[in-house]
């Protein structure tokens, strides 16, 4: 009898973990369904290339142009390389940007790696009430594969050749002696 209720009670523990392992996250739809709001908050003609973003780029670097670009990765991500010149601001930490940036009118070019961060603080900005905010579309990824270069303060420029979100199976495992091994 007490194996038989053991079992019953294994099998209803492994069928309930099982059922939640299925089970669909219903924060996820609703992130997506937030994110598509505040895609539609910025106005479509402010959605901007890669190609844009480096003639803007240019015209900062020769000093023709005022424009604010604001990277806001993580600041891991934005060490590890960024545009060169552009400003810094994490995507959490948007709401120091109007103690930065008093103007209402400034132009204000905003990206991350993709554009899902970008959007977000984009649309804050524009709820805040500047008028002219833009967001990269494809972010530092569109960046590196259109061949623009990048910067980190240990190995000043370089290009990225091909963009890996996540390291290989040689670069995790490929070092027989790691002091930092946790970290992979």
């Amino acid at each position: 009898m007490k194996k038989w209720l053991s079992l019953i009670i294994g099998f209803c523990f492994v069928l309930g973990l099982s059922s939640m392992a299925f089970a669909k996250n219903p924060m996820k739809a609703n992130e997506k369904k937030v994110h598509n709001e505040f895609c539609k908050i910025i106005p479509k003609s402010r959605w901007i290339t890669a190609q844009q973003l480096h003639e803007e780029w240019l015209k900062r670097k020769q000093g023709k142009s005022n424009a604010y670009l604001i990277d806001v990765r993580t600041d891991a991500e934005f060490n590890a390389f960024h545009i060169e010149g552009t400003d810094h601001i994490q995507a959490g930490h948007m709401y120091v940007i109007p103690k930065k940036i008093p103007d209402p009118n400034a132009k204000i070019i905003i990206f991350c790696r993709t554009k899902h961060r970008a959007s977000y603080v984009a649309a804050w900005l524009i709820r805040y009430g500047y008028k002219n905010v833009y967001v990269v579309d494809g972010g530092v990824l569109a960046w590196a594969k259109a061949g623009y270069p990048f910067v980190n303060w240990w190995t000043g420029e370089f290009k990225i050749t091909r963009y890996r979100q996540h390291p290989s199976k040689f670069e995790k495992h490929g070092y027989k002696l790691r002091m930092w091994s946790e970290l992979f």
